[in-house]
């Protein structure tokens, strides 16, 4: 088909909005398939990982093609907890087009405005979609306002419902006033007369659509002021232009398990969507976008990889120029291999369907190229172009994993190393200082699920438990010390003396060990053993074993025998020099401070400060974004370990956070005293 006629949505927000449903709906309405999918019972189409099945909800990206109207509409389906965020993220990227789905009870949530800022950064055309408007509560007058409050003036209804909550029945098309209402089970409408009750919101809408519309162009401004009205075909042509330039966001209305709006909802995506050629090219991390066109250059993005087991390693990628043929040779711009195309394919639901090509816009997948991963750019041969990959938040929570026998051991590594390529929001790392292996994801549920996903894939059983929190210990005051190895056993012995001053040194600075022997004391090939024994010790620590930092180490004198002396005598000699001083330094213990930004909508706004301050966090600043406000604090790692769950509890699942490392605080003497006498009994 010619990209002219293929049109790439992505249907986006937050949560229970009903994204999965008005997709399903839309599968229905078009005839691919022969009855409507449902999340409850298990026949979703989009949603049929154990897991989604299990919980009811969207925990990856899932895509669908159906045909209306002669034209091809791919359809991306994306989660919408903040915890599996990394997908939506990637399926913004695959698309022209982001639906931003927007419930009619619960309005605009938070997460639904951050993945808006995620789309206008892409460049994508935004258009809304209010849903679930036959729900108790639902109330479309309000859901506009807080549209316009969280998105500006740009917002353009071109559709109002036909009645309210459970007698919502049809829908009316601003641009032209024509009615249509719904039988139950059809999903086409039938043109009715405008009922009298809806026609001033009628009325309303088409004023502000007009106003919309001639404020784009001169001449038709003109014309209005003299009392002439575009024309439908303007109407489109305008909106239409308006859309890919990202100047209007048009919003329509469905009630998608009554079938309501369904079909005028498809109309739409073919009448006013953007098709390939039209989509801005992502940004590029290095070389020069190629013209966009069926016969130039190969580009195309890989957004996505998972595991079969039957298929093995699927890579999932939209092509931005050129034409992808079965068993044609492009370049991995990350490795610089070539990989050949073997087993094209789309992708409709859980089916494969093998395809010879994929023009410009196609979105498809390829089988069996393991070195295939999220964010790699296939490219033609000779071509210097490299997309930039998505940016993904930064994991939240973490986990302290183990295998729970030995035989799982070489299992889990292959594991961890499958999971991390196929899911970049997931960071699997050591920990040297508390000999734990971390899992970290972007939630709770987003860390419960992979435990789940690696224990159905790979077939490993791991136990977990909260980590450790990686402590440090640093100096207040300075010392010297002398430290002496003498070690005599029969024939040749052991024997080092050096003399060492201890500071400490600015917080985040580090440790610094400064050479001052004068006359040759200290041979000056020994000198380097000294550093080595001194940062030995620093690493066992001295109040709970946990490594000392920020401090400068002087080495100044010392002694050495022209045949005892060796490497292994001065190691020894500057272990002992640091643990001579070391009740003179006053040490004291550090703990990690997060910087954490909060995102909620501004009712809980209290609430969350007050929670910030109890867990000894200290509020930095504050903004409003729409109508959430995005709070800024430093808070100890200490007390952020469980904080996921605790915020989700705190804001009924509409808060969001994110957090990284910040600085190295002392911890108060209370929580100090508790921190090491813990730490002394893990040791006894």
């Amino acid at each position: 088909m010619v990209p002219e006629k293929v049109r790439n949505v992505v249907l986006v927000g937050h949560g229970g909005s009903g994204k999965t449903t008005l997709a399903e709906a839309m599968l229905f309405a078009a005839g691919a398939t022969t009855r409507m999918g449902s999340v409850d019972n298990g026949t979703s189409v989009l949603d049929h990982e154990p897991e989604e099945v299990a919980r009811n909800i969207s925990l990856s990206l899932a895509t669908a093609t159906v045909e209306w109207l002669d034209h091809r509409i791919n359809i991306i389906d994306s989660p919408g907890s903040p915890d599996f965020v990394g997908d939506a993220r990637a399926a913004i990227r695959a698309a022209d087009m982001a639906l931003f789905c927007v419930s009619a009870v619960d309005g605009v949530e938070v997460h639904t405005e951050q993945l808006w800022r995620v789309a206008e950064e892409e460049g994508i055309p935004r258009a809304i979609v209010i849903t679930k408007l036959d729900r108790e509560r639902a109330d479309y007058s309000k859901t506009i306002e807080e549209l316009r409050t969280a998105f500006g003036k740009a917002i353009a209804p071109i559709q109002v419902p036909i009645g309210q909550e459970g007698s919502v029945r049809g829908i009316v098309r601003v641009a032209t006033q024509r009615a249509y209402e719904y039988q139950s089970g059809n999903p086409k409408g039938s043109q009715v007369d405008l009922p009298d009750d809806v026609a001033p919101l009628v009325e309303e809408a088409h004023t502000g659509l007009i106003e919309t519309v001639v404020e784009t162009d001169d001449a038709m401004m003109e014309a209005y002021f003299e009392g002439k009205e575009p024309t439908r075909d303007q109407i489109v042509a305008t909106i239409h232009a308006g859309i890919v330039s990202g100047e209007v966001h048009p919003v329509l209305v469905t009630s998608a398990t009554r079938l309501i709006g369904i079909d005028t909802l498809l109309e739409f995506i073919v009448d006013y969507g953007p098709n390939p050629t039209e989509r801005a090219m992502p940004r590029l991390a290095s070389g020069s976008a190629p013209e966009p066109g069926a016969g130039g250059p190969v580009l195309a993005y890989v957004f996505k990889t998972t595991s079969d087991p039957f298929v093995g390693r699927i890579s999932m990628f939209r092509v931005f120029s050129g034409e992808i043929k079965a068993d044609q040779e492009l370049e991995n711009a990350r490795t610089g291999a070539k990989v050949r195309l073997h087993n094209l394919f789309k992708i409709h639901g859980k089916e494969n369907r093998d395809v010879p090509g994929l023009p410009i816009g196609g979105i498809g997948a390829v089988a069996k190229i393991e070195d295939l991963r999220a964010g790699d750019t296939l490219r033609s041969p000779g071509l210097d172009t490299v997309i930039e990959p998505v940016a993904y938040p930064r994991p939240v929570t973490e986990i302290a994993i183990t295998p729970r026998s030995h035989q799982d051991e070489d299992k889990l590594s292959m594991a961890l190393s499958r999971i991390t390529e196929e899911d970049p929001t997931i960071r699997v790392e050591r920990r040297p200082e508390t000999g734990e292996t971390i899992l970290a994801g972007l939630g709770d549920s987003h860390v419960e699920v992979t435990l789940e996903r690696i224990h159905r894939m790979f077939g490993v059983e791991i136990d977990h438990e909260l980590p450790k929190v990686p402590y440090r210990e640093t100096i207040t005051a300075s010392a010297e010390a002398e430290g002496k190895h003498k070690k005599q056993t029969g024939g040749r012995g052991q024997f080092g003396v050096a003399f060492v001053r201890f500071s400490p040194r600015p917080r985040g600075s580090g440790y610094e060990f400064i050479d001052s022997i004068k006359g040759g004391s200290i041979p000056r090939q020994f000198i380097p053993a000294v550093d080595k024994g001194i940062q030995e010790a620093l690493g066992r620590g001295i109040l709970a074993g946990y490594p000392v930092i920020d401090i400068a180490a002087e080495v100044y004198d010392g002694k050495y025998h022209s045949v005892d002396s060796d490497e292994m005598s001065f190691r020894m000699a500057g272990i002992q020099a640091f643990r001579a001083a070391a009740e003179k330094l006053k040490p004291v213990l550090l703990e990690p401070v997060m910087k954490v930004t909060v995102t909620v909508p501004e009712e809980v706004l209290g609430d969350v400060m007050g929670d910030i301050n109890a867990r000894r966090g200290r509020v930095l600043g504050m903004e409003g974004e729409g109508n959430s406000r995005v709070v800024t604090a430093e808070v100890p790692m200490a007390e952020m370990r469980q904080y996921a769950a605790e915020l989700r509890s705190l804001t009924s699942g509409r808060g969001t956070f994110e957090m990284e490392f910040d600085h190295y605080a002392e911890v108060p003497h209370a929580e100090a005293q508790q921190v090491i006498a813990a730490a002394r009994a893990d040791q006894e």
